[in-house]
């Protein structure tokens, strides 16, 4: 079993066929897929998935903290079901690969007490862009 469907199931989330297909989807490593793409592929395994069934999935995913929404392009928001261990992302400029990085320190402790301006910074987000190797 996956390691998405694992959490779900601990969590006691109704597993619908439709929620089990759109949580198999988005398991693996470096995975962030676009709601379409997630449709698309999830369609393929339940020919009879709606978009709207895959939308609502996705939103109950995000709002129960299990998949974080990430924009990369400034467009599409994608699904990264890596929710639980810290990370980066790492962009092709050319292709839009997308990788999740893990680097060593902590991006927080990099933020001078003079540049805060006061505020309490509870959260970091770091994009990292380039070519991938196929671009390059």
């Amino acid at each position: 079993m996956s390691d998405l469907l694992e959490r779900l199931r601990g969590r006691g989330w109704r597993m619908t066929s439709q929620r089990r297909v759109v949580a198999q989807v988005l398991d693996g490593d470096h995975v962030h897929l676009t709601a379409d793409e997630v449709h698309a592929r999830a369609a393929e395994l339940l020919p009879e998935i709606s978009r709207a069934t895959v939308y609502n999935a996705l939103g109950e995913l995000v709002s129960l903290g299990e998949v974080i929404e990430v924009t990369t392009d400034g467009r599409a928001k994608r699904y990264d079901p890596n929710a639980h261990r810290p990370h980066h992302h790492l962009v092709c400029s050319g292709c839009g690969a997308v990788r999740d990085v893990h680097p060593a320190g902590n991006p927080l402790a990099d933020l001078p007490s003079a540049e805060r301006f006061g505020f309490t910074v509870a959260d970091v987000e770091v994009t990292y862009r380039g070519l991938c190797p196929s671009c390059a």
